[in-house]
């Protein structure tokens, strides 16, 4: 059961992340340029759907995982307490129907409205930062650790659905000055790594009571450390590519696997996010 939970975890944040982090990051990026409006239009709406499938299978995984059994996660009345009774439940009957609408707006005349994209994949990520540890604590404390963990989720969104749509772009580069495009995601990523920076630190602050869980090779501390590796493995790609950016249009192969292996990096470290979500954190004292 823990393994489903990891991986429907682990999708469903993917899924969202990049779908908010790319609405955010075009107008960025690319300005009113339209050249990619379809294609990421086609990304978006498949996104949006394994959001929705993923996150079903989370509420129904947390339900047996309540109720002691798989076969709980079919059952209205179990479903509906969970719903209900339960933080989780009523932070995600919002979400799913967030998400719901979200699709239904993918899949209408109205799938252009940025406006109405940027509101709704806002609240689809900002309802996923009650959902943490911050829930272990409760009054202003929980508040504010839930609204640093926003922070941090949009960091970390504005990041991985930039990197996306700038392999979107290095796929078919012709018209775009890629010189440009790197210069604009430099200068928005040194504000983001600030922000992932600072928010994480007080997070592992907040739920340890140390700047660094120990002991540091066992559970939580240890998934801690190989988040933070993947995170430091794609700064050092990202520095890569920026002291290269001067050529960066006679070395496109090689940006574009520096710019997939960050990506995939940045997957890594999501997975290893979703994992540390089922493992309590190891408060000092």
């Amino acid at each position: 059961m823990t393994d489903a939970m990891v991986l429907c975890r682990f999708l469903h944040f993917t899924m969202v992340l990049m779908l908010f982090g790319a609405w955010v990051f075009k107008p960025l990026l690319l300005g009113r340029d339209t050249a990619l409006d379809q294609s990421l239009a086609f990304v978006c709406r498949w996104l949006v759907a394994v959001a929705l499938i993923s996150g079903v299978g989370w509420l129904l995984l947390v339900t047996a995982s309540m109720a002691g059994n798989w076969s709980a996660a079919s059952d209205p009345s179990t479903l509906h307490l969970v719903l209900e009774r339960t933080f989780f439940g009523q932070v995600w009957r919002w979400h799913l129907l967030i998400n719901a609408l979200l699709l239904l707006l993918l899949l209408s005349p109205l799938r252009a409205n940025r406006t109405l994209q940027l509101i709704l994949g806002g609240l689809l990520l900002a309802t996923l930062a009650p959902i943490g540890h911050g829930a272990m604590f409760d009054g202003v404390e929980g508040r504010w650790l839930m609204f640093n963990q926003l922070l941090h989720l949009t960091c970390v969104s504005v990041w991985l659905g930039g990197l996306m749509l700038l392999l979107l772009i290095l796929r078919r580069p012709d018209g775009h000055s890629i010189e440009t495009l790197l210069r604009k995601f430099s200068g928005v990523g040194y504000g983001l790594v600030a922000g992932l920076l600072i928010t994480g630190l007080i997070n592992v602050r907040a739920l340890t009571g140390a700047f660094w869980p120990t002991p540091l090779f066992t559970g939580f501390a240890l998934i801690l450390l190989i988040k933070v590796s993947l995170v430091g493995a794609m700064l050092g790609l990202a520095l890569f590519n920026r002291l290269r950016i001067n050529d960066c249009e006679q070395h496109l192969p090689t940006l574009r696997r520096s710019v997939l292996l960050e990506w995939l990096l940045g997957m890594g470290a999501v997975a290893a996010v979703s994992l540390l979500g089922t493992l309590p954190p190891m408060i000092s004292g």
